[in-house]
Order: structure tokens, then C-alpha cells, then sequence
């Protein structure tokens, strides 16, 4: 099934129609790797190692540690996340703990004479990356009325048309615009003398789900509102879409991950009617200046860790870049009291966080280790990731890669890693459908999340909330709010005996 197709040649991979026009330049191709060639005797290795259990008697041989050479101990405390890759020199470390710091830094508002850390806005959603990202960990909603949404924001865009940007080299590109007054994000906290753009208010409705054995769970669905506007009314298409802050272990290794294994993942057509039909966004560079297969976000909407810190730097922070050079961050050209304000670019580092900078928070995020597996030999866990394969989370849920052998990257070079993911976009139902496309992304479509590490999220984040906008309180919760392509292995689950359910939940908690 999945497996089979993760291994087609390279060269039926790149006759793949996913790009069309005068492209120079394809997902297939990496320029941010510098990558040593696999022999066909690794190939052969890296399909026996990555077929699926034929037994589950016992965990499987490496499966305990998830990021490979680069797992780390498991801390039973909220520092989990903060890790080092196991298999980083000494003197990496410190490049690490640089990172960390700039990660952590809290930025101020100019003019201030902080100047290597001024240029906060004047529209942010944080005044530093942790801000967002708690201890490295997953955001969650506000708790009420008077919680800040200090780890959740809502994207906003418009319908846009096919001359936009470079979408004509990417088949299928959905075009999108910025709001006109609003940017691509909505932010609701300002500096002195702004008006901060809007409040996040969620009501919640409690639906019922009666399971076998009689349980009934009770999902909570969401309804978004931009409330207090501070600029005016939004535009009368605008789309908006709720995003939690992920967690950002492994993320050096998801980036490792060959593009020639993910897109032979892809079943956009469902040519084998298992009923999964995986599609793989395809993105414009701002880097790179060329498409690319998207990794990151939760419409895999970013292809390089390196441009999804750029971007998060941009639009949550407003804090210019190599990539995202303006020093105003997401402030739409209407907001001119906005885009006039005093700001920190223009000194010696040319931008408010400069290349250098850049690249040691890339460093750090590159490099957060995922922890090591826990409780992967007890029966019940055992149990339960039969039923996993059983049900079919594992046709989305890819369980494990082996990353690029890399020059210049010993702690993700050539790494057997289990992130449960196959990184690509799947229709999730009109459940979890946010109407608001992203790149090839529909409205309907979410890239698969990582699996790796979510059992610690209570031990790390304090809080059990997952999916994109947290609405789900629980595994469970989760689990039962999947519909679309995965409607069918969602209702096994709540079709079947307790016991197995129960054990399900027991082997998620493990990872």
C-alpha cells in the first residue's frame, strides 16, 4: 500500500505532473541540503528497516528511539522539548544554546537604545519566538474571555487570481491574497501609540459521540470571530483560519526526509482505492526563489525550517530578515501610521535580526531532539499500535523514514526516525475544514501532524489540547474529530470494544 509506493524509482517520481509552465526548478530538488547519494545497497536497507510490523509481539528493532542517533533521554519534567540532539559535538552545543537565547529574547519597540534588540511590530502576536512556543511545546486557545491568545493567532487571506506572485509554475497553486487591511494575520497586541487589529473570541458548541460500550465524549466545536476591530471592517471574502503554535521537536530530521520519499507517498488520484489520496503542497520559495516541496506548517505551507523561522519572525513578531525585509512585519500598505513607524532595520545588522541571527535560531529549531519512546514493550502498548495498523492511522501516520545522508549535518545525516507522519496533505472532512486554501492546500486539507512526542504534551504544555486549533481536550477527542479520508479508520475506532480503544489511546500516549 503506502509502503510500496515509497519506493517507485526516482526517475517515475520526477515524471510526476505536479509542476507545469517554464520551470527550471522542482520539488524533488533541495538546495537547501547538501546531500551525499544514496547506493542502491542503502536503498535496499532502507526498505527492509522501514516495511511494515509482521508481528507485534514486540516493538520493533530501533523503534524506541524515535529521532534515531539524535533521540534524547526522556525528562519526566517541562524542559522535554528544550533538548540538544543526542548525537550533537560539544562545540555545537554552544551554536545550540545561541540559538536558544535569541529563541527566548524578548524584543522592544524602537527607537530604544537596545539596538540589537529593537523593532518589535509595531503589530506583533509576541515579543519573542518562546512567547508563542512555551518550553518548545504545543500552544493552546484561550482559556476564557479574559486569557490571551498569546499561542494562537488566526491567518487571513483573500480569494486572489491566477496572475498572482509565481503561482503559474505550480500546477494546481490556489491563489491567495493578503486581506487589504489586515495582511495574512491577524495580530492583537500593538506597540505604544497603535491600535492592536482585533480580539480571537471562540464560542463552543458541545457535540455528543456515543462510542461502543455506551461512552459518549463530547467534542467541543469552535466558532472564530474577529472581534474590536481595530481598522475597520474585514474584506467581505476574507477567509480566516485558526493555527495553534506546534511543538518543534524534530524538525531538523522532517526536514532531512528525502522529497523523493514523500511524494512517492502520494496518491493524489487514489490510483491503489485504499480511499487515502495524499497530495503533496507544493510551494514558492521566497528564499530560493523557485517551488518547493512545502514541509512545514500545518498546510505544510513553508519548505525550509530556515524560512518558516524567517516568516514567524515577519508575522508574528514584525521583525525584518534576509527573507521577509520589511521592517514594518505583517502591517498592510493601508495602515500608514503602521508602516511609517519608527523601526530597528538600517544599523549594522542591515535588518532587525540579520543573517547570523537567522541562522542560529534555524540552528536551534533544527536541532530541539525528540525523546526517547516510553512504556514500548508493556502489553497493553503493544495492543494498541496493532490496532493503530489495524484501523489505518498508519496509511497517514507513515510511521518511519531514514533522512538523507548530509555533509555538513551530522545529527540528521542518514537517520532511521518514526515522526508518524508522511507529510502531506489530506482532506480531513467539513469537520476540521478551515475554507481558507494555502498554496495547493484546499480548505478542506491538513498536512498529516507528527506523532513524536505527543504523549509528553501534558508534561510539557500543561494541557492535553491538540489538533490545529486545539479544540480537542483529549487523544480521543482528536482521534474523533478526523473525518474526510479518514472518516473510515474514525469510525473502527468507535466501533470497536473499549478495550482496544483504550489501548489505542495507551500507544499514542507512548510516542
Amino acid at each position: 500500500m503506502h509502503f510500496l509506493r515509497s519506493f517507485i524509482p526516482q526517475a517515475l517520481v520526477m515524471s510526476l505532473p505536479l509542476l507545469s509552465g517554464p520551470v527550471y526548478a522542482g520539488p524533488l530538488d533541495e538546495p537547501h541540503l547538501d546531500i551525499i547519494p544514496r547506493t542502491a545497497d542503502e536503498t535496499a536497507r532502507i526498505a527492509d528497516v522501514t516495511a511494515p510490523p509482521d508481528s507485534f509481539d514486540a516493538p520493533s528493532p530501533f523503534e524506541v528511539n524515535s529521532g534515531g542517533a539524535a533521540t534524547v533521554r526522556p525528562r519526566m519534567n517541562a524542559d522535554a522539548f528544550s533538548q540538544a540532539s543526542g548525537n550533537m559535538s560539544f562545540e555545537d552545543e554552544l551554536t545550540f544554546k545561541l540559538g536558544n537565547g535569541l529563541f527566548r529574547k524578548l524584543w522592544v519597540s524602537s527607537p530604544s537604545s537596545t539596538l540589537a534588540s529593537d523593532g518589535l511590530g509595531p503589530l506583533f502576536n509576541a515579543r519573542s519566538c518562546q512567547s508563542c512556543h512555551i518550553k518548545d511545546g504545543r500552544g493552546h486557545p484561550p482559556e476564557g474571555p479574559d486569557d490571551s491568545a498569546i499561542s494562537m493567532f488566526l491567518r487571513v487571506s483573500i480569494p486572489g487570481n491566477e496572475d498572482a506572485g509565481n503561482i503559474k509554475e505550480i500546477e494546481g497553486y490556489l491563489a491567495t491574497l493578503a486581506e487589504p487591511t489586515y495582511g495574512t494575520q491577524m495580530q492583537d497586541f500593538a506597540v505604544s501609540g497603535h491600535r492592536a487589529e482585533y480580539r480571537l473570541q471562540i464560542d463552543y458548541t458541545e457535540v455528543p459521540v456515543t462510542l461502543s460500550g455506551g461512552q459518549v465524549v463530547s467534542l467541543r466545536q469552535p466558532t472564530y470571530t474577529a472581534a474590536d476591530l481595530g481598522y475597520g471592517p474585514l474584506h467581505p471574502d476574507a477567509m480566516l483560519s485558526p493555527r495553534v503554535t506546534p511543538q518543534m521537536i524534530g524538525l531538523g530530521l522532517l526536514e532531512a526526509i528525502p522529497a523523493a520519499d514523500i511524494l512517492a507517498l502520494a496518491d493524489p488520484n487514489d490510483a491503489d482505492s485504499d480511499g487515502i489520496s495524499g497530495r503533496a503542497n507544493i510551494v514558492w520559495s521566497q528564499e530560493y526563489n523557485m517551488p518547493m516541496l512545502g514541509r512545514f506548517g500545518l498546510k505544510a505551507g513553508m519548505p525550509t525550517i530556515r524560512e518558516q523561522s524567517a516568516g514567524a519572525f515577519a508575522g508574528d513578531i514584525g521583525i525584518s530578515n534576509p527573507i521577509f525585509g520589511d521592517p514594518f512585519g505583517d502591517c498592510s500598505t493601508i495602515q500608514d501610521a503602521c508602516v511609517n513607524a519608527p523601526h530597528g532595520a538600517g544599523d549594522v545588522r542591515g535588518f532587525e535580526i540579520d543573517a547570523e541571527g537567522l541562522d542560529l535560531v534555524t540552528f536551534y529549531s533544527r536541532n530541539l531532539a525528540v525523546p526517547a519512546r516510553r512504556d514500548a514493550d508493556a502489553p497493553e502498548v503493544l495492543r494498541g499500535k496493532q490496532v493503530f495498523h489495524e484501523t489505518g492511522c498508519a496509511d497517514c501516520h507513515q510511521p518511519s523514514f531514514v533522512t538523507h545522508r548530509l555533509k555538513d549535518q551530522p545529527e540528521q545525516s542518514f537517520q532511521l526516525i518514526w515522526p508518524y507522519t508522511d507529510m502531506l496533505l489530506h482532506d480531513m472532512g467539513e469537520g476540521l475544514a478551515d475554507h481558507r486554501p494555502e498554496a495547493r492546500a484546499t480548505g478542506t486539507e491538513w498536512r498529516t501532524a507528527p506523532l513524536w512526542g505527543i504523549g509528553m504534551t501534558e508534561t510539557v504544555s500543561g494541557h492535553t489540547q491538540f489538533l490545529h486549533d486545539g479544540r480537542a481536550r483529549s487523544l480521543l477527542e482528536a482521534v474523533l474529530w478526523h473525518g474526510g479520508e479518514a472518516e473510515p479508520a474514525k469510525n473502527r475506532v468507535i466501533d470497536m470494544p473499549p478495550a482496544d480503544r483504550d489501548a489505542l489511546i495507551h500507544y499514542l500516549e507512548s510516542l
